[in-house]
């Protein structure tokens, strides 16, 4: 089987879809399928076992869409199969052109990114689904159906996002759920170790990911100053990371918040090894690769409880849960959690073996075999 593989983002970029389609390149290619990639890029990626093809992000955004699209649609010519994982209109309209089957990666609602971005709506996903919103909200579902139906199989991280997906109008039997994977681990150090390597002596918390809006990291920071003596690490980059120091340095925070930019994913699991917990304030969420990748190094996590959060964290096993936007609850869960040596043992020693169903070789061979059913139905 030949597989084209398109990607918005691709290492070195930070975020699920730069963790997921290389991850799912190397597993499909190690199993003897031809892969190739498409993805966008500031400079020429990392090469590969396989190709990787690449537009400019330098280019105009109109000329970069379209340079897109065309490329795609030439490259999806010699495939069986066209794997979109976050660029939904693009990836299935250069698939469609070039008359070849396209599995999607559902990760949010496109629709609703997109009317955030354009200011036309600024709740949380659930709230958009309920919003008339009027002419240009309409026309944004209407593109995010039009491409949806033109999948020929839509895959969910959560049953959260499946359940919207369906509200859309797609069949039940064209969405599926599949879970995001674990991460191969690399050699880890000892929690001492990875806390000596980050300078560390005291409390410490971790958070990683796009400092964006939909992490709403302004309620952490309002919850840790509420806490005594506590450290926060934040790996990632995004918008609000401007505003979020100023935060940090009105609430007298000082050293006690760094921001250490853009990680590899290495650097992420040695930080989530050091740390006492994960934080994850979002306001709205999928299934966020961080929770997983958190877990899997035996890190407990304190999260909100939204979107598909609760499909991964069970409160009182391996992490606690709070609602979203209440900063006084975050602290209290904190406060509760590091205060609590049996509550933290309790925790980390459910931490890893919560996410052991999501072993790659699990995830990635189902998506595997649903590529393959696919192109054979052709």
């Amino acid at each position: 089987m030949k597989v084209l593989i398109v990607s918005g983002i691709w290492p070195p970029d930070v975020g699920g879809p730069a963790s997921h389609s290389p991850e799912l390149a190397a597993w499909l290619h190690g199993g003897g399928h031809r892969v190739e990639v498409l993805t966008t890029a500031t400079a020429a990626p990392t090469v590969e076992a396989y190709p990787v093809h690449w537009i400019g992000r330098g280019l105009p955004p109109g000329t970069r869409h379209a340079a897109f699209a065309l490329r795609l649609a030439l490259l999806a010519r010699a495939t069986d199969v066209v794997y979109v994982n976050s660029v939904l209109t693009r990836g299935v309209s250069g698939a469609r052109v070039a008359r070849k089957p396209v599995v999607v990666k559902l990760t949010d609602d496109p629709a609703y990114e997109r009317a955030r971005r354009f200011g036309l709506f600024a709740g949380d996903l659930d709230g958009f689904q309920r919003f008339d919103g009027g002419p240009r909200v309409r026309a944004l579902r209407a593109l995010r159906d039009a491409a949806l139906r033109g999948a020929s199989l839509v895959v969910c991280p959560s049953a959260y996002l499946r359940e919207h997906a369906l509200g859309w109008g797609l069949r039940p039997e064209r969405v599926v759920v599949v879970e995001n994977a674990t991460p191969e681990l690399p050699d880890l150090p000892t929690r001492e170790e990875a806390r000596a390597d980050f300078d560390i002596d005291g409390p410490l918390l971790a958070f990683a990911g796009r400092l964006g809006p939909a992490k709403a990291l302004e309620v952490t920071l309002a919850a840790l100053a509420e806490l005594a003596d506590v450290t926060l690490l934040l790996a990632g980059d995004g918008p609000g990371r401007a505003s979020l120091e100023r935060q940090a340095a009105e609430l007298g925070l000082g050293e006690r918040v760094r921001f250490l930019g853009a990680l590899g994913r290495d650097e992420v699991l040695r930080l989530f090894r050091a740390a006492d917990a994960a934080v994850l304030s979002s306001a709205w969420e999928n299934f966020p690769h961080t929770l997983v990748e958190a877990l899997a190094v035996g890190t407990p996590v304190v999260a909100t409880v939204v979107g598909g959060v609760p499909e991964i964290v069970r409160d009182g096993e391996n992490g606690l849960l709070v609602l979203p936007g209440d900063p006084a609850a975050l602290a209290a869960a904190l406060r509760r959690y590091l205060g609590d040596a049996h509550l933290q043992q309790r925790l980390c020693a459910g931490a890893a073996a919560s996410v052991e169903h999501l072993r790659p070789e699990r995830v990635y061979g189902r998506l595997e075999a649903l590529l393959t059913q696919v192109a054979s139905s052709r």
